[in-house]
């Protein structure tokens, strides 16, 4: 089995030691990603498309994607960005869990982790 690194240059891939995405096989594994800006929604929108520049560099997208785990400090803040999660993931939705908890930095309000298959 082949492995693939993928590396976004995040600031906190080289300070913490890890990649963006690292590619296993059919698997693409999608590392915690967060994103920029003032709301939850701006930030989620901005985490997907970063997760959706990683799955594309792995040769994936999101109707690829079989698991995703959003991770927010405030579960209260999880409903404003359903529009655009159903926006990404259409009809045929991955399995999906959401753990209320503290993220890396406190300006950050949503953090998304994804798993895909992706058959040669």
């Amino acid at each position: 089995m082949t492995i693939k690194r993928i590396s976004s240059g995040g600031p906190f891939e080289a300070r913490v030691g890890y990649c963006r995405a690292v590619v296993a096989g059919d698997w693409v594994h999608v590392a915690g990603t967060v994103g920029q800006g003032d709301t939850v929604v701006a930030q989620c929108q901005s985490a997907l498309d970063i997760i959706g520049t990683a799955l594309e560099t792995a040769g994936a997208s999101f109707a690829d994607v079989v698991r995703v785990t959003y991770m927010l400090p405030d579960r209260a803040e999880f409903e404003p960005c359903f529009p655009i999660l159903h926006a990404t993931f259409g009809d045929d939705p991955p399995a999906a869990t959401m753990i209320e908890c503290g993220l890396i930095d406190p300006t950050f309000r949503i953090e998304i982790e994804v798993t895909a298959y992706k058959p040669r």
